[in-house]
C-alpha cells in the first residue's frame, strides 16, 4: 500500500512495508504511555518550547522536505517550499499563544459566592488520518495544537506519502518529544478501524473524502469517540462587480489552480454576474489555457483518470469544455466547463474550472448554496454592503471577500453540511480535543 510513485514519470521510487497488528498495538501503547507520563505532567511552557522547535526544524529542513513531497505527489517546488513554511508558521503560532489559549477561564457566578474556572487539559491519545494533497500542512493543523495541549498523536498518513510521513516522525523526535508522543504508522483501513475502537484512543481527526469521513464517523460514533472531519468542497467564487477585471480574473485563476487544482477549498465553481460574464469568461479562459505551459502532474495517474471520467460525464450531460491537449499519464490539461447541468454536483479535483452565469445577486447566492458541500467561498464585489450581505448568506464555514490565498494560522478552518464539522487552526483549533474541566470553589 505505502509507496512513493513519482507522478511525473510513473516510477515507483520506494515501497514501505505496512505495519503488522503487533506494531500498531505497540504504537498505541507508546502513545498511551507518553500521555500518562509526559502529556499529563509537562507544563504548557515546556510543550510550547517543543512545538516551537518543530517549526524551526521545518524551516531548517525545508528544501529537503519540499523535494520529498514534489516526488511523492507532484507539487511544484515553489509551492512545496511554501507549504513547509506555512507549516512552520502554524507551529510557531501555537508556541506563541499556548499559555494564553490554555489559561484558566474564570466564570462570573450568578450568586457571587466563591469562584469557578474552566481549566483546559489534554484528553489522551488521538488518531490523525491525513490526505496526500498537503502532506505537511495538514499534519501541522492537527498535531500543532494537540501536542501543545498535551495530547499524544498516532498519525496515519496517505499511502502515497510514506517518505514525508517518515520525515515528520524524525522531526518530532529530533525536536525532543519523548517516545510515543508522536508516532507514525503505515496502517491499513482495517487497522484504522481497530485503532478508533481501541479504548486507549480518545478521538480521531480526518481530512479526506466524503466517503472516508462517513466511514470514520460511523466507527467513532459506535465507540463514543470525538471526531473532527474536514472533507470535500465545491467552493463558489462569486464575481458581482470589479474595479479591475484583469486582477479579479487572475485571483480566480489562482484560487482554482493552486496545487494544480487539488485543494478541498479551491475555487471550483466560478459564478459571474451577467453584465460582466462574457468579458470575464473570455479573459478567464485565456488565462486558464496559458496554464498548459509548465503544468505540474496530478498526484497520480489514477487521479488524472478519475478527473478525465468526471469531465466526460459533465460533457455527456450537456456541458461545454474548452481545453487544449489531452491527458498524458498523470498530466491533465487545464480547461473550462460552461453550461454545466444544474444536477452535476461532482467535486472536480484538478485543473478544470466550471463557470456559471448569474442574473443578479439573489441568483448568485442561490447557485452558490446549491451544493451538498459547505467548506469555503469567495466573494468579489466593489460594494462593501453587498459583500457583507452576501457573506452572511453563504452556507459555508469560511468566506473570503476580495481575496484568495488569505488563510492564516490564526484563522479557523472548517466547513458545514457534507464538508464536515469541527475546526482547525486559530483559537478554535486548540479547543477541539480538550477537557474543559469546571472547577467550582465555595
Amino acid at each position: 500500500m505505502y509507496a512513493v510513485t513519482d507522478p511525473s514519470t510513473g516510477e515507483v521510487v520506494k515501497e514501505y512495508p505496512t505495519a503488522t497488528d503487533d506494531q500498531i498495538d505497540q504504537a498505541v501503547a507508546a502513545a498511551f504511555a507518553a500521555h500518562r507520563d509526559w502529556g499529563r505532567h509537562s507544563t504548557v511552557a515546556e510543550r510550547a518550547a517543543l512545538i516551537r522547535r518543530v517549526g524551526e526544524l521545518h524551516e531548517e529542513r525545508k528544501d529537503e522536505l519540499a523535494r520529498i513531497i514534489q516526488r511523492e505527489m507532484g507539487k511544484p517546488l515553489d509551492q512545496s517550499i511554501g507549504e513547509v513554511e506555512f507549516s512552520a508558521a502554524i507551529y510557531g503560532y501555537y508556541a506563541d499563544n499556548a499559555e494564553k489559549f490554555l489559561a484558566d477561564e474564570p466564570i462570573t457566578l450568578l450568586d457571587g459566592e466563591g469562584s469557578a474556572v474552566v481549566r483546559r487539559s489534554s484528553v489522551g491519545v488521538l488518531l490523525g488520518i491525513m490526505p496526500w494533497n498537503y502532506p505537511y500542512y495538514q499534519v501541522a493543523r492537527f498535531a500543532g495544537p494537540n501536542l501543545t495541549v498535551g495530547n499524544t498523536i498516532v498519525l496515519k498518513h496517505a499511502p502515497q506519502c510514506p517518505e514525508s510521513a517518515q520525515a515528520l516522525q524524525k522531526i518530532f523526535r529530533d525536536a525532543g518529544y519523548p517516545e510515543g508522543a508522536y508516532v507514525n504508522i503505515y496502517a491499513t483501513n482495517e487497522q484504522v478501524a481497530d485503532i478508533i475502537a481501541d479504548p486507549r484512543v480518545q478521538g480521531v481527526s480526518l481530512t479526506g473524502s466524503e466517503r472516508a469521513g462517513a466511514a470514520v464517523a460511523e466507527i467513532a460514533g459506535r465507540n463514543l469517540k470525538k471526531v473532527v472531519l474536514e472533507l470535500g468542497g465545491s467552493d463558489p467564487f462569486i464575481v458581482l462587480s470589479s474595479a479591475d477585471l484583469d486582477a479579479t480574473v487572475e485571483a480566480a485563476v489562482e484560487g482554482r489552480f493552486e496545487n494544480t487544482g487539488q485543494a478541498c477549498n479551491a475555487a471550483k465553481r466560478i459564478i459571474v454576474a451577467e453584465p460582466i460574464y462574457d468579458e470575464f469568461l473570455a479573459k478567464f479562459t485565456a488565462k486558464v489555457l496559458e496554464r498548459a505551459d509548465g503544468l505540474a502532474p496530478l498526484s497520480s495517474v489514477a487521479a488524472a483518470e478519475r478527473l478525465e471520467g468526471q469531465v466526460k460525464r459533465a460533457v455527456d450531460e450537456g456541458a461545454e469544455l474548452t481545453t487544449e491537449g489531452r491527458r498524458d499519464g498523470a498530466f491533465y490539461p487545464p480547461g473550462v466547463l460552461t453550461n454545466v447541468p444544474a444536477d452535476f454536483r461532482e467535486e472536480l479535483f484538478g485543473p478544470v474550472a466550471s463557470v456559471y452565469k448569474a442574473a443578479d445577486e439573489e441568483s448568485a447566492v442561490e447557485l452558490a448554496n446549491d451544493t451538498p458541500f459547505g467548506l469555503g467561498s469567495y466573494v468579489f464585489t466593489t460594494d462593501e454592503d453587498q459583500a457583507k450581505r452576501v457573506a452572511d448568506r453563504i452556507e459555508a464555514g469560511m468566506v473570503f471577500v476580495n481575496a484568495v490565498g488569505a488563510e492564516g494560522a490564526e484563522l479557523p478552518f472548517g466547513g458545514v453540511k457534507r464538508s464536515g464539522f469541527g475546526r482547525e487552526l486559530g483559537r478554535f483549533g486548540i479547543d477541539e480535543f480538550v477537557n474543559k474541566k469546571l472547577i467550582r470553589i465555595t
